[in-house]
């Protein structure tokens, strides 16, 4: 036997002859729809999870299809948590019949919204519960017991990331709280209604030039611009994913300027810092 042969032949037989080694438990294959979910799991599972986000960055979830290299992957996932996104109704029953051995796991909590321009996707409301930290924290439970019916013996591991999470989540809280409890009952003017559980969340109040996934008419355009004039608004929040003429209109007519702030960047904190910044900067 020449020298790289023996080599090789002495490092497999001391693979199989150590414990432990070559029976390392394989992670578990998560598929989650958007990206602040994916920071949530994986935050909660650590090593013991691998997560995928079907939406990928720069799309919208309202209408997002996924790909065929997703599709196929999708065939070998263990669970899908499910946010509540509008894709979900129609690509649920399709990665179901891809995959009918998946376990699906509802995150979705804090359904519905009080503020104005209801952002209802058919599949409990608002869906994007996270921008509001203490709605985090209860995604985060509901997916740390959910990955403990999958992995009953890592229970303590994803109890200790959840924990590290949700005190992570209750300092932000305690942040954007400071900086928004001088202007509780601020009125901030929005593109698209994705901060509703935001604006529960800290006494504001949403108003949006999209309604129900459509630009608005010359009339209820016009009386937008004059209620945000009213109330002093100088800043126009839009988001990446989508491009809109009325919302650059709309700041014109007002006197301000559009701020891009996402609600489904990956990370959680410097989105809702920066928005609550903005907003407390705002005079009303």
């Amino acid at each position: 036997m020449n020298l790289p042969c023996r080599r090789r032949f002495c490092w497999l037989l001391l693979f199989c002859l150590l414990p432990g080694i070559g029976h390392a438990e394989p992670p578990l294959r998560v598929f989650v729809s958007v990206l602040p979910q994916k920071t949530l799991v994986e935050r909660v599972g650590g090593r013991h999870v691998q997560v995928t986000a079907l939406v990928r960055p720069g799309y919208g979830p309202a209408t997002y299809n996924p790909t065929p290299r997703q599709i196929a992957a999708l065939g070998e996932a263990d669970l899908y948590v499910l946010a509540g996104v509008p894709f979900e109704d129609a690509w649920m029953p399709r990665i179901m019949a891809v995959n009918p051995d998946i376990a699906v796991l509802d995150s979705r909590v804090g359904a519905g919204s009080g503020n104005d321009a209801p952002h209802d996707h058919g599949l409990g409301g608002d869906p994007h519960a996270w921008t509001s930290p203490r709605l985090a924290v209860e995604m985060a439970a509901r997916i740390r017991d959910g990955l403990a019916r999958l992995l009953p013996q890592r229970q303590q591991s994803l109890d200790a990331g959840y924990t590290a999470l949700a005190n992570d989540l209750e300092a932000l809280d305690d942040e954007i709280r400071s900086l928004l409890d001088p202007v509780r009952d601020r009125r901030f003017l929005v593109y698209h209604p994705a901060w509703g559980h935001f604006a529960d969340a800290y006494g504001l109040t949403q108003l949006s030039i999209e309604q129900d996934g459509k630009e608005p008419g010359a009339r209820t355009l016009a009386s937008l611009i004059e209620e945000a004039r009213e109330a002093q608004i100088k800043v126009v929040f839009a988001q990446p994913q989508f491009h809109s003429k009325a919302a650059l209109t709309v700041a014109e007519r007002i006197g301000g300027r559009l701020e891009q702030v996402d609600p489904l960047a990956p990370q959680i904190g410097p989105s809702l810092r920066r928005l609550a910044r903005l907003i407390a900067e705002d005079r009303s």
